[in-house]
């Protein structure tokens, strides 16, 4: 498994705004939203391309456009949400599936409450996108359900990742064979006695819709 932790100032600067408990509602989702479109950039380095020819006003030049299948953005509800729009508006010919899941709170482990998604992904990049990569256990499950519809391989988008959810999702597909990157903005300390990433920004799916 491949972790790319993006260093770069303008990433940096709206974590921190996004970090900070002053931070509302309306301007967290703002900054979440650009920060994603951020990461996407460099989360989609292996996106696949065909190459083409096309007229230009002088001559003719040789480019590239969005090879078929298209790529499949797959926000993990109800946090990922926030992160859909960063995400299209870079790949604005991605597919978008939706994968419900939740952490049970008592055990830690993610539990499947709805799914959008094609039957098959034969041939299929995929794009995950979930907030916080905190034990690893939502995550993995997410990956694994693509895989096993025939996903080639998976790239999960986070805002932040934590050291124990990392080392599990390492040791989870360490035999898979199949390509599985982590793009995140920042590589936090450590998980809290709850499962919450330290220094972290609390709770995102809270953070951006509201306690509900």
């Amino acid at each position: 498994m491949e972790t790319l932790v993006v260093d770069h100032p303008l990433v940096a600067h709206k974590l921190t705004t996004l970090r900070d408990v002053r931070t509302d509602s309306p301007t967290f989702r703002r900054l979440a939203d650009e920060l994603v479109t951020l990461l996407a950039y460099e989360a989609t380095r292996d996106v696949r391309v065909a190459e083409v020819t096309v007229d230009t006003p002088v001559a003719t030049a040789r480019g590239v456009r969005m090879a078929k299948p298209y790529p499949l953005v797959v926000p993990i509800l109800r946090a990922g949400l926030g992160m859909l729009d960063g995400m299209t508006r870079l790949l604005p010919t991605a597919e978008v599936g939706f994968l419900g899941m939740i952490r049970n709170e008592s055990t830690l482990q993610a539990e499947t409450y709805a799914t959008r998604l094609p039957d098959d992904l034969s041939g299929r990049q995929c794009y995950v996108v979930d907030p916080m990569l905190a034990t690893g256990g939502t995550l993995a499950a997410a990956v694994q359900f693509l895989f096993d519809r025939g996903a080639v391989d998976v790239t999960a988008i986070c805002l932040l990742a934590a050291p124990e959810g990392l080392a599990y999702m390492d040791k989870v597909f360490a035999n898979s064979g199949k390509p599985i990157r982590v793009v995140t903005a920042a590589l936090d300390e450590r998980l809290n006695e709850n499962g919450y990433i330290v220094p972290g920004l609390g709770d995102a799916g809270d953070r951006l819709y509201g306690v509900v």
